[in-house]
């Protein structure tokens, strides 16, 4: 397949261990060597290095960081099944003017949609999740409304970034996808999961009622609960976008955030999340948003996001 991926830059070489030839001895970085080889699904991987939503949202910069030290995470990686890596590179854009770059990495996404079988961005703070909306709704696979299926939105985040704001932020995605929804005549169907009651204020419980979302807080986030609701999801979507907020993790885990849990949803629930919703299919999108370098202890927050993904590629259908 070809496709136009456009204002993006060239990506940081995908380095590691070689322990000798053959797929036994696979790392995700042998595999960056030859993308296009059209071995199982087709997995494109697109970089938001954005942080000025961060800063909008009055949080912690960094996350513009994150993009190439996601990559080297993921690089050194076993792979444990045939898929093909093919990495479009990072967009970002010129001081504070985050509405450029999300119009640009729009593009890069919706590109990635049309050509690869998953779309991986790596971001950046979690404005990324409107560049991601932007990208759905600009693909010809998914972008058609209705007409393309249904496509239903989980976030695991400790916040419902449904934020009342005069300018776009990381607080912000979500009521801007409602709003897009509305205007074209549909509803946002939106689930968060991790959600923290004390993170987020009662005005924003007010607007997730009024808008349909449906959530479990990280108290309720057993890998039970969790799993159940996500097969009700599953049950009526025909596409899936995936958020990974890195902040729904416990700080222990996720150090390397704006901002921290004070409790969080155990690893195993979210691997277990992220497995389910990538063996039924239906995956299309994930977006792995808020990883902050600058934070981090000990590469953790990195490894954390890079086990996560490993996950979902590992659990997607086919040989």
């Amino acid at each position: 397949m070809s496709a136009n991926f456009p204002q993006t830059e060239q990506h940081s070489p995908w380095t590691g261990r070689d322990d000798g030839p053959g797929p036994e001895h696979r790392r995700w970085h042998h595999l960056a060597t030859r993308a296009g080889s059209g071995e199982g699904p087709w997995v494109g991987v697109v970089g938001f290095a954005s942080d000025e939503g961060v800063r909008r949202n009055k949080g912690r910069p960094g996350a513009a960081e994150a993009p190439p030290l996601l990559r080297q995470a993921l690089a050194g990686l076993a792979v444990h099944r045939e898929f093909t890596l093919l990495d479009h590179g990072d967009t970002g854009y010129e001081g504070t003017d985050l509405e450029v770059g999300h119009d640009a990495v729009g593009d890069a996404i919706a590109a990635s949609l049309d050509a690869d079988d998953l779309t991986i961005v790596l971001g950046g703070g979690h404005e990324t999740a409107w560049g991601c909306y932007l990208g759905r709704s600009r693909s010809q696979r998914l972008g058609g409304g209705e007409a393309m299926g249904r496509t239903v939105v989980v976030n695991l985040d400790a916040h419902f970034d449904l934020r009342e704001a005069p300018e776009p932020s990381s607080g912000t995605p979500f009521l801007q996808m409602a709003r897009a929804e509305q205007a074209a005549g549909r509803a946002l169907d939106y689930t968060v999961i991790g959600l923290a009651d004390p993170s987020n204020t009662a005005i924003l419980f007010d607007t997730a009622r009024a808008l349909g979302v449906r959530w479990l807080t990280d108290v309720e986030s057993t890998a039970e609960r969790a799993l159940a609701l996500v097969d009700e999801l599953l049950a009526r979507a025909d596409h899936v976008h995936l958020e990974i907020d890195l902040d729904v993790l416990p700080a222990d885990l996720a150090p390397g955030v704006s901002a921290p849990a004070a409790l969080g949803v155990p690893l195993p629930v979210c691997s277990a999340v992220v497995r389910r919703l990538a063996a039924s299919g239906k995956l299309r999108l994930v977006d792995v948003a808020e990883y902050n370098p600058q934070l981090d202890l000990d590469s953790r927050t990195a490894k954390v996001a890079a086990r996560l993904v490993t996950d979902i590629v590992h659990a997607l259908p086919g040989e």
